[in-house]
């Protein structure tokens, strides 16, 4: 196959519609817009200012913020400059912006929109300089404005070769440091048109980038590919505005992660009780109407494609969407595969709980052990500065995902195979009777009650596993239903487990775990060692009963 590099992606688009819109931008509540030409000409302009610095060929450039037109502008510079991005979580703490600056060797690093910039002020040393996107936030010794009208347009870009490093991806870290994944132009372009053919994306779609551009599925399936189709994308605002921001856009496709699959659920049941929805949904004309409603309160009426990825998602929560008229395929990728490379696309409901059929950029096995197996143009070559891990993750040349796995033939009529995760090589824990336990399993099971907003199955050395809960927004413990509804959740999952399997009660927990108390990763992935962890005090008790509030029992 012919790959592209993102930047002649973008120099093919802006020679056949120059004056098209591509990046449209909220700030205050107004819009702007970027046309093809414009972009290529701002990046153009920063790309002069980097080498102005006397930064060689292949520096590392940092980029931290939250996604903005100005992130996507930045990145193109880099590439155009010669040089190697490293993006960073803007919720990243002071730990890991430390570690990940030193690490990387940075040279400079673009700084935008943040929620919090004292962590950012701290890690960042005074020697690293500081480009500032045009938002209020962190300090910065250059303006982007001010290189905008000091640089003239470079003019001799740098002509990547495939096998050129584009980017240094920083693992989320859900267990010690975060690795670097070295990732290559032919990793990055392999990825990308791949995902676009398998997600059928065109140039006439709209899509929102909302999900954080630090992480690789977001880099790549929507900053990508919007390189490859040229379609329009839309960014957010904050937090606050989000819904507001989506309906403007009117996306074609949409993307989430479980956790905020959950929320958008939670919301729309909090204005209707799920068995009167359920019931109207049921009469034709009437719930085609209802379905279209909620579609339109959610922004998603003229969306005809949705996503979920980055951790498993209930079949429960999937076939309630369906009856919505959102038909979720559920991805998977990582970042040492550049992103999405297995996914139910096109969307087969026969095939809900399973990541669907493998992208035409990788080839998939599982070894003897279940391991997900993976190799391809798409998948990286080395972690930065690390041999050994490099090393020890392939076997044979295949990457090992350290993913457990199970396949079987396509529900579609074709010779396809589909996968399904099962869950992570380290996940399974050992319980006091000496049997392993894996928890992923348990906690789809248990997320078939929507009640349950997260769940985390925990139990090393205790007697049985015990299910860790945060409930939907609302939930209170003296809600009779509530209570009843959790115990009866909890009968039918222990009914098809093992007697080593059955969970000893539930634990509801008194606050959401969140990226902020270091309970969730930025790409919203429990930590579970760190939830384990926390209620360990708790979980050592002798405790009675079927469904236990953490208030109670401190």
């Amino acid at each position: 196959m012919e790959y592209l590099t993102p930047v002649q992606n973008l120099l093919n688009k802006t020679a056949l519609h120059p004056n098209r819109v591509f990046l449209h931008q909220p700030y205050e509540g107004q819009w702007s817009s970027f046309t093809w030409l414009e972009v290529e000409q701002q990046a153009r302009c920063i790309a002069a200012g980097l080498k102005a610095q006397g930064y060689s060929q292949g520096s590392r450039i940092g980029i931290l913020s939250k996604n903005c037109a100005q992130w996507f502008i930045a990145d193109l510079a880099i590439m155009m400059a010669g040089m190697i991005s490293v993006p960073i979580y803007a919720s990243a703490g002071q730990q890991t912006l430390g570690y990940v600056i030193k690490h990387s060797e940075l040279q400079a690093i673009f700084v935008g929109k943040l929620d919090n910039t004292t962590a950012a002020e701290q890690a960042i040393p005074s020697q690293i300089l500081r480009i500032g996107f045009p938002y209020p936030g962190l300090s910065a010794q250059a303006s982007w404005h001010d290189w905008l009208t000091t640089y003239p347009a470079l003019d001799e870009l740098y002509q990547a070769k495939l096998d050129d490093t584009v980017s240094i991806i920083y693992t989320s870290g859900t267990t010690g440091q975060p690795k670097g994944v070295v990732i290559t132009y032919k990793n990055w372009a392999a990825s990308v048109q791949s995902s676009a053919h398998g997600m059928k994306q065109t140039s006439k779609d709209r899509v929102v980038s909302y999900l954080p551009l630090a992480h690789i599925t977001e880099r790549c399936l929507v900053e990508g590919v919007s390189y490859y189709t040229g379609h329009a994308v839309y960014f957010t605002e904050s937090l606050q505005t989000f819904m507001r921001d989506v309906a403007y856009a009117k996306p074609t496709a949409f993307m989430s992660v479980p956790r905020l699959w959950a929320k958008f659920q939670a919301e729309i049941l909090a204005s209707i009780p799920e068995e009167k929805l359920q019931r109207l949904l049921s009469i034709p004309l009437l719930g085609r109407a209802i379905a279209y409603k909620i579609r339109r309160k959610l922004g998603l009426h003229h969306a005809t494609r949705f996503g979920s990825g980055t951790a498993p998602i209930a079949v429960s929560v999937l076939q309630w969407y369906q009856s919505l008229g959102i038909p979720i395929s559920e991805g998977w990728g990582m970042t040492e595969t550049s992103g999405l490379s297995c996914i139910n696309s096109p969307y087969v409901a026969k095939h809900l709980g399973t990541i669907g059929q493998s992208l035409s950029c990788v080839e998939i096995k599982l070894a003897p052990d279940n391991e997900v197996l993976i190799r391809g143009d798409a998948v990286f070559k080395q972690y930065y500065l690390d041999p050994k891990t490099s090393e020890s993750a392939f076997i044979d040349g295949w990457f090992r995902t350290g993913d457990c796995g199970q396949v079987s033939a396509s529900q579609d009529g074709s010779d396809a195979r589909v996968y399904e995760i099962t869950g992570r090589t380290k996940e399974p824990f050992k319980t006091a009777k000496g049997k392993y336990v894996a928890p992923v399993p348990i906690e789809r099971a248990l997320g078939t009650n929507f009640n349950i907003e997260q769940v985390c199955v925990v139990g090393s050395g205790l007697k049985q596993p015990v299910a860790l809960l945060v409930l939907r927004e609302g939930s209170n413990k003296n809600q009779v239903e509530l209570v009843n509804s959790l115990e009866q959740t909890l009968k039918a999952v222990n009914r098809e487990l093992e007697s080593h399997q059955k969970l000893d009660y539930l634990l509801v927990c008194s606050a959401p775990w969140t990226i902020e108390n270091e309970l969730l990763t930025p790409t919203l992935k429990l930590k579970r060692a760190a939830i384990e962890a926390s209620f360990n005090g708790l979980l050592e008790k002798q405790l009675m009963g079927t469904v236990l509030w953490q208030q109670d029992i401190e």
